[in-house]
């Protein structure tokens, strides 16, 4: 298996964990009777399990991009040390985005996002 379908995998597994994290914010904050309803009228999370909802609904934003480009560049052959680097960066940046989230801290969320960008601009750029 080439390296960079394996941090496909974590990022798979790093979504999962988001997942978790978030489901259990929100349970913690509203309660498992209502989330195991319909969610109507549900009022919006707030704190930190908002931030975790926020970081996962984003990382599945992200994570759409990733799959894309790392299967097309494994199934095209077109692997190298930019598409390695690529998928590390993505992979390592957004586990950074997730804590720095949950923390609460702006800017450096912003800044670590957009490292997990150039990520994906380093596989994207081997394609075209």
């Amino acid at each position: 298996m080439k390296t960079e379908m394996l941090y496909l995998v974590w990022a798979v597994a790093l979504t999962l964990a988001q997942m978790l994290v978030a489901v259990s914010a929100a349970t913690l904050q509203v309660g498992l009777p209502r989330l195991a309803g319909n969610r109507e009228g549900m009022p919006p999370l707030s704190g930190w399990a908002g931030r975790a909802e926020r970081a996962h609904y984003n990382m599945l934003e992200s994570l759409v991009l990733f799959a894309a480009l790392v299967l097309i560049v494994v199934l095209s052959n077109k692997t190298n040390s930019s598409t390695l680097m690529g998928a590390q960066l993505f992979v390592w940046a957004r586990l950074a985005y997730a804590v720095i989230y949950l923390a609460g801290i702006p800017w450096l969320r912003t800044l670590v996002w957009l490292v997990s960008m150039i990520g994906l601009v380093l596989i994207f750029c081997q394609l075209v």
